[in-house]
């Protein structure tokens, strides 16, 4: 049956295959059967619009294994989610709005904690458009250059902390780390968090998760 076993693809619109393979695992922890997929070019850290844009396209006209039962697209901008929804037969999630409707449940005061300055509009935009019953303070940046944060995995931690301790001290009930390459990060932090973490990835896999078991 679907629901019991469910095949799950996770599209990771970066082009980096070892941070589909971390995704995959902390996926995996929910899904018993992921398949990872990676863009076949491109950055291997989305920082611009263009790029996510360009990523978009990427996901959108992607080619999807036979017998995939759901689509998680695992960049925090949700690239191409809507466009490849429409395609297919299948229930597609993408990691930024589950984040959302995770962190805003109850009506709690949020705030998206990230390293990429570059997808601040886009990141607000779709934290809005994703959870307009809740209440949005918007996005905390770590400190840093995000290539070099990416690199240095204790820098990483300590500056996405202190931002997440900037949104607490700014209201945030909840914290959401932004991207799916962040997804290791978020798994570290969620000890020292100064309030509720939301984590992407794992959100995104319950949702699908859930929506799989609704149509079964």
């Amino acid at each position: 049956m679907r629901a019991a076993n469910p095949r799950v693809l996770l599209m990771n619109p970066n082009s980096n295959a070892a941070t589909t393979r971390a995704m995959v695992t902390i996926a995996a922890r929910t899904l018993r059967h992921v398949q990872g997929w990676t863009a076949p070019d491109g950055p291997g850290l989305l920082m611009t619009m263009d790029l996510l844009a360009t990523a978009a396209e990427q996901v959108a006209g992607a080619e999807i294994p036979a017998g995939i039962d759901g689509v998680i697209v695992s960049a925090f901008g949700d690239p191409g989610r809507a466009d490849l929804a429409a395609r297919l037969a299948v229930p597609v999630v993408g990691i930024g709005e589950s984040a959302a409707l995770a962190a805003a449940k109850g009506g709690r005061r949020y705030a998206v904690v990230t390293h990429t300055p570059g997808l601040v509009d886009g990141i607000d935009a779709l934290m809005r458009a994703s959870a307009p019953g809740g209440a949005y303070l918007g996005t905390f940046l770590a400190s840093g250059d995000a290539l070099a944060l990416a690199a240095d995995a204790q820098a990483l931690d300590t500056a996405l902390l202190a931002a997440a301790r900037r949104a607490h001290a700014a209201g945030a009930e909840a914290v959401i780390i932004g991207g799916g390459p962040l997804g290791e990060a978020a798994e570290r932090l969620r000890p020292q968090a100064p309030c509720a973490l939301v984590a992407p990835i794992p959100e995104a896999a319950r949702r699908l998760l859930s929506l799989l078991q609704d149509i079964s």
